[in-house]
């Protein structure tokens, strides 16, 4: 099957907090991104098999598969797909190899670096 390169970018975010996953679920919606979400690493590792994810949000301290373990799953397994890991734990010298957005975020800020990733991913979709 082809990819369909005219489709909106396909976003899935990984938050354990409710109401952070559900907000940033709504505003890129709002902004025109279809949106997927998951309250842990597992239900992620669903949604990654079961969709054609562009860009991942994903949070990193989380108690179902998060961290250290989250961040290595990712670099192996989905080392294709634009990452972006958010945190209000993780210090600015501890290297991780995704862009990282420290808690509390300005979502404007946000949305300019998904779209950012979201057109790298589009123009890795052309043939």
């Amino acid at each position: 099957m082809q990819p369909d390169k005219t489709r909106p970018a396909l976003v899935l975010v990984v938050e354990d907090e409710d109401s952070i996953r559900l907000s940033l679920r709504d505003f890129l919606r709002g902004r025109g991104y279809e949106v997927l979400v998951a309250s842990d690493g597992v239900g992620a590792i669903k949604q990654l098999l079961d969709n054609d994810v562009d860009v991942i949000i994903s949070d990193y301290r989380m108690e179902t598969l998060g961290g250290d373990y989250w961040v290595r799953f990712l670099a192996r397994y989905c080392p294709e797909k634009k990452i972006i890991l958010t945190s209000g734990f993780l210090r600015p010298d501890f290297k991780v190899p995704f862009e990282v957005v420290y808690k509390p975020f300005d979502y404007s800020e946000l949305e300019a670096l998904v779209g950012r990733l979201a057109s790298e991913a589009r123009d890795a979709r052309r043939p």
